[in-house]
């Protein structure tokens, strides 16, 4: 178990906010984005981004980077819940494709399979492409991504 699920671990008894804060102070653009954890485990996270002013774009829909921001920080949690603390989780490729607009409150969710996590756990570096789903208030999906992601030793040898 590593730093970052232990402390996950703790915080779960308490309101799911609480973890929302936390991660915000730590990664201060998310915390001014104001989004929202609402899972994180190791085999899946959950974030969100309500509508709000300061994420909006010209049109009134949340911004396009905002969308891609939901989608690093789900991806880049899931994979950072898997990595040994000897090892540091580094975003590697980033592709964002937008289809249609979006609609309201907005929502990514990013998984790892048995595979990857026992890849991440085991491999002194190496990379996964995680996979990730956003979603807007009506279900769809108005940006589809792909992230890439790569863990190496914290220490040069």
């Amino acid at each position: 178990m590593n730093r970052l699920e232990k402390t996950v671990q703790k915080l779960d008894k308490y309101p799911k906010w609480i973890l929302s804060k936390a991660i915000g102070s730590t990664v201060k653009f998310v915390g001014t984005a104001g989004t929202d954890f609402e899972e994180m485990t190791k085999d899946r996270v959950i974030v969100s981004l309500k509508n709000r002013k300061k994420v909006r774009n010209h049109i009134g829909q949340i911004h396009a980077a905002a969308m891609v921001l939901i989608a690093e920080t789900a991806t880049g949690m899931v994979v950072g819940m898997n990595v040994p603390d000897d090892k540091l989780p580094l975003m590697k490729k980033l592709e964002a494709k937008y289809v249609r607009r979006s609609k309201g409150r907005m929502r990514a969710e990013a998984w790892l399979t048995e595979e990857q996590k026992e890849q991440i756990r085991t491999q002194e570096k190496g990379e996964v492409l995680v996979p990730v789903k956003v979603t807007d208030e009506s279900g769809e999906e108005p940006v589809i991504c792909q992230m890439l992601w790569a863990w190496i030793p914290k220490k040069r040898k």
